[in-house]
């Protein structure tokens, strides 16, 4: 299994930004997507962001307009957060898909991925 690994989650007021960080060996191989999920308001795990290792990128519908998945320079996977609401409060984890069919399959987190062990977001209003 990949060590995944999250960091910068914390606490912001409604409106305000957050920027979380992935390290993992995601972009060693060419199947491979990385993805941000979430479990907020004691909802199941639900899909942020998802990105192939070709640059294509998917967001759900609670990520678009606000959210923004990218690669830094150190192959490192962020997510932006911008505009955040206190329903964006949760714990935010990261995972990787080893046999990726498409970012977008991974949003729906059905299949079998290495998961981080999260970073907690609480937006206050």
């Amino acid at each position: 299994q990949a060590q995944v690994q999250e960091s910068g989650g914390g606490s912001v007021q409604s409106g305000g930004s957050l920027r979380l960080t992935c390290e993992a060996p995601w972009h060693t191989y060419l199947r491979h997507c990385v993805g941000w999920f979430r479990r907020v308001g004691g909802k199941g795990t639900e899909g942020v962001a998802t990105m192939a290792r070709n640059g294509v990128k998917v967001y759900g519908d609670s990520a678009k307009d606000r959210f923004s998945i990218s690669m830094d320079a150190t192959k490192n996977v962020d997510l932006q957060m911008n505009n955040l609401k206190p329903d964006d409060s949760g714990m935010y984890y990261c995972a990787i898909d080893r046999s990726c069919d498409s970012p977008a399959t991974m949003l729906t987190g059905e299949g079998v991925y290495d998961w981080g062990q999260g970073t907690q977001v609480t937006v206050s209003s």
